[in-house]
């Protein structure tokens, strides 16, 4: 069992920047991939950065491509999302999930076990 908490949501100007943190407790992270999903009102959750556990597989979605990094430390047991340049259209609430390890880097809300709180993500124009 993995318990996850996210933090580092907030208020932000567009064009600005926020690090979210995802601390685990319960298991070692090392031993899952792991993803930053995000849900908006009225829309689904989706993937928009995952990363596996052997450090060498990332996916990001095309909305977050060149704006956004995941890392993870292993040592710590978080994984950290670095978001730039942020858009209005990046409001939601972001979660973080750990996924057992699989041959692709899992992007589907299904393919994820473990899942955060989520933190609230605005993103004023």
């Amino acid at each position: 069992q993995v318990q996850l908490v996210e933090s580092g949501g907030g208020l932000v100007q567009a064009g600005g920047s926020l690090r979210l943190s995802c601390a685990a407790s319960g298991r070692t992270l090392s031993s899952y991939d792991m993803g930053w999903f995000r849900q908006a009102p009225g829309k689904e959750r989706e993937c928009v950065v995952a990363i596996s556990r052997s450090w060498l597989s990332t996916y990001y979605a095309d909305s977050v491509k060149g704006r956004f990094t995941i890392s993870r430390d292993n040592a710590k047991n978080t994984v950290a999302l670095l978001m730039n340049s942020l858009k209005p259209e990046d409001t939601a609430v972001y979660y973080c999930a750990a996924a057992l390890p699989m041959r692709q880097v899992p992007r589907s809300v299904s393919e994820y076990t473990y899942w955060g709180q989520g933190t609230q993500v605005t993103v004023s124009s």
